[in-house]
């Protein structure tokens, strides 16, 4: 992927002017809601304070066991295959190495991103506390929305969608779509994403798109047609309540060598 230019960091972090940050990644804990196909966060102390003893300290430290599409994620370009293909035309079967990871399209090739972050606030131009199951989020409706914020989507953007769904995450049966399924971006709005020249797009959804979803219509569109990753699982609320629609976003994924995902900790910086 494109690693933006230090004048374009420079102008992207030349709009920041009160110097407030927003954390946008919803805490890692046991027990927090994931797809049923990745495996959970499990986190326990591995050495309590009392197991060791050095001198007058007590040292402390962690285990911690997760899949990489757990909690707020980022999909790399290699999470998704159409017809075998991953973006660029490589052969899923030819790059794929079981513990070696991904050769090519992992979240290692994903740089550091500083760049204009754009919310769009689904729920709250619906005048809704958070959007139904089910309920898709189409082109007309994200045009509709950037219209009545007074945003444009530019070249190079990340597009973050609000249905307020996250607002259910402590009901795991609940935002994983078990009562009902979960709202989304369909087909039609990730086209209207893609057609502005997005970099990257995130909700604050289970799988960005509408859930359950047999084929995968959104990410096959977005990841291997489009060469976009998505962001999973973003808290949007305190960004939407301040009204906040234009800002730095900054995100880092770790270097994970050839893996489908990461965890993240995105930040919005206005």
């Amino acid at each position: 992927m494109p690693i933006i230019e230090s004048a374009g960091v420079a102008g992207v972090l030349s709009g920041v002017r009160k110097g407030r940050v927003y954390d946008l990644g919803v805490p890692l804990k046991n027990f927090m809601p994931h797809a049923p196909l990745h495996p959970p966060f499990i986190f326990a102390q591995w050495a309590m304070h009392g197991d060791y003893h050095n001198g007058s300290c007590t040292p402390s430290n962690d285990l911690i066991v997760m899949g990489g599409h757990v909690g707020t994620h980022v999909d790399a370009l290699g999470h998704i295959a159409r017809e075998g293909r991953l973006y660029g035309g490589a052969e899923a079967s030819e790059v794929q190495h079981g513990q070696l990871g991904l050769s090519e399209g992992g979240v290692d090739q994903i740089p550091p991103v500083i760049r204009r972050g754009v919310l769009l606030d689904v729920a709250g131009h619906l005048g809704v506390e958070r959007m139904e199951p089910n309920q898709p989020v189409g082109a007309e409706l994200l045009e509709a929305v950037a219209e009545g914020q007074g945003v444009e989507v530019g070249e190079g953007d990340v597009v973050l969608v609000r249905t307020g769904w996250i607002q259910t995450f402590e009901d795991g049966p609940t935002f994983v779509g078990d009562k009902g399924g979960c709202p989304g971006v369909d087909l039609d709005g990730a086209r209207w994403v893609s057609g502005r020249g997005a970099y990257m797009t995130g909700a604050d959804t289970l799988a960005y798109e509408v859930w359950p979803s047999h084929e995968l219509p959104v990410h096959a569109h977005l990841i291997p047609e489009s060469g976009i990753p998505i962001i999973e699982m973003l808290d949007l609320e305190e960004l939407a309540a301040d009204g906040v629609h234009e800002f730095a976003f900054v995100m880092i994924p770790l270097n994970i060598k050839g893996g489908t995902a990461s965890p993240v900790r995105p930040l919005a910086l206005v």
